[in-house]
Parts: structure tokens; sequence; C-alpha cells
């Protein structure tokens, strides 16, 4: 039995046409009144400021402690959002504010690029990789006029991020290393070559069961962007032992939640820490979200990384 063929009249195909016609443009309204409302409400919030790049407007938020007394040099954490959130997100999740309260630090957090932001971290993702942004020139930047405009000490500036931010953290490391002690990638892969100029101390988090940036490296369906393969979190790991000069048999804890690698020995006062959460997924060891699913391993990362940060300046 044949099925017939039915064939349409230009009247039908038109209609089809205005639908789709009206369809896409109610899309495009949507994510333009999203984008609009998220600048918005980026500019409403009383800790927002913004800096030119190449005559470019990026956005970054400031949080200064309450004890901050310009006669004191302090340090610098920056905390990169992961792709598709914003830096109000990752304020939110990291917790590092009452960190940089509590521990007398400038906590900074810079926007990616998009109406869904994201890094261009090299080998990801999204709008700042499609369209080349050099989003190193923009940090560059912004350590530099965060120095300008608060007392920073130069040999104390940090890093840190989750999922492409935390790309974006290596990116830094490697690229940045004159200007950066310290990064603390969670749930992130180096993916791109690596030529640090200095030495830079490394502490990674990292979940196990992570199926958006593999512990083991590899593929994975869940990707934003061009296809990638993912560095695995030991190779990674490996590269800075050797780069810093560390010795390459770590001291070594473990329990059920979080299996813990610290590397000694290394070059210019650096180090270099493990912590693989057991079992854990794609977020922030510590957060609201992976406390209440039990995905943390019993691990405060913001407070973990901000000890290994107080011990590796620069030097």
């Amino acid at each position: 039995m044949h099925t017939p063929i039915v064939e349409r009249t230009p009247a039908q195909t038109n209609r089809s046409l205005r639908r789709v016609s009206i369809l896409f443009g109610a899309v495009l309204l949507i994510v333009l009144l999203f984008a609009i409302a998220r600048r918005r409400a980026f500019g409403s919030l009383a800790n927002a400021q913004t800096i030119e790049i190449d005559g470019t407007p990026r956005e970054f938020l400031v949080h200064v402690p309450p004890g901050y007394v310009s006669s004191h040099r302090v340090p610098l954490v920056l905390v990169l959002h992961g792709a598709t959130q914003s830096a109000a997100n990752i304020e939110k999740m990291s917790g590092m504010d009452e960190r940089a309260d509590n521990d007398d630090f400038i906590a900074a957090y810079p926007e990616g690029t998009g109406r869904a932001p994201t890094w261009n971290a090299g080998a990801c993702c999204g709008y700042a990789q499609n369209h080349q942004i050099d989003d190193v020139a923009f940090i560059r930047a912004l350590i530099g006029h965060l120095e300008q405009a608060y007392s920073i000490d130069p040999k104390r500036v940090y890093v840190t991020g989750i999922s492409n931010g935390a790309m974006m953290a290596y990116r830094l490391g490697c690229e940045l290393s004159s200007e950066i002690a310290a990064i603390a990638p969670v749930e992130g892969a180096q993916d791109l070559p690596c030529h640090p100029s200095q030495p830079v101390s490394v502490i990674v988090f990292h979940g196990t069961s992570d199926r958006l940036v593999p512990f083991n490296g590899g593929s994975t369906p869940f990707q934003i962007g061009p296809h990638r393969t993912d560095t695995s979190v030991m190779d990674t790991v490996d590269f800075w032992v050797q780069r810093d000069g560390c010795l390459p048999a770590p001291t070594a804890s473990q329990t059920s939640g979080v299996h813990i690698s610290i590397y000694s020995g290394c070059i210019a006062g650096t180090g270099v820490a493990l912590y693989a959460i057991q079992g854990g997924r794609h977020d922030w060891p510590g957060s609201a979200g992976a406390d209440r699913l039990g995905l943390s391993g019993g691990v405060d990362a913001t407070g973990v990384m901000c000890q290994f940060f107080a011990a590796h300046p620069k030097r």
C-alpha cells in the first residue's frame, strides 16, 4: 500500500512560512529581551563596574571587605563563572564574598561575553570561542585596573573558576604566569598548549563522576560549541608537578568522600594539590546545591583554596 503524496498549495506554503517567520521572530525577541534584562540586572547591582577593552565594554563585580584600608595591601581573588552562567551566579555559588570578609581580600567576578556568557579558554566555549574574544587581554587589563583602584599586593593575585571558567583559569595560569600566583580550577580541563614563563601554584577540585568534563578525559556529548576532547585530570596535575619541579610522589590521604594528593618540594615556593571528589559531579564542592545532593565529599572548596592561596604567594 502506497502512502498518497499530498501536495501543498502556494497559499498553504505561504502560511507555513509566515508561521515559521513569526515563531523565529518571537524567539529572537525573547532572546533580545533576555539580554536587555540581564544587562539591566547587572547594571543595577551595587558592586557592578565596567572597563573598556579595545573599545568594548567589559563588566565585572567587585566585593571589598568591610575592613579594607588603602594603607594595607590585600590579596585579589578573581572568580570566573561557567558557560551560560554570570558573575552574579558564581558570586553566590562560591560564597567567596563571605570568605573575603573573613580573610581580608578583594574578590572580583568578571563577566564573559555573549547572551549566554562564555570564556574563550582555547578549546571551549560558545560565543567567546567562536568569536575569538581575547579574554586573556581582558583579565590582564582587569588585574591592572584593580591594582590601580585598590591597594592590592601584586604577589598575591589568584584565579579560580568552575567549568568553562576553570578552563579559563588554566589558560590564565599558562599565559599570565608572571602576574598570577596560583589558580584553583573547579571541574575544568586544560585543553591547550601550556608554556608558563614562571612557576604557578595549582590546586584542582574535580568530581570523579563529572559527565560534562570527565575526570579521566575524553569526549562527552554535553558540550557547548565545537567538539573537543578533554585532557584527563591526572595528566594535567602531572604537567604542573613537572613544571613546578615538585617531588613526583604526593602526600596522600583519603576518605570515602575525597582523595587528596599534596605535592611538595616545588620550586619558588609553589605547590600542587588535587582534591578528587569521589562520586562528585559538575558542581562547586561546598556550595548549597552540591551539599544538598551529597556531592561535596565533605570538602569546602572555597575555604580550602583560600588557605592554599594564602600559603602560596608569588616569590
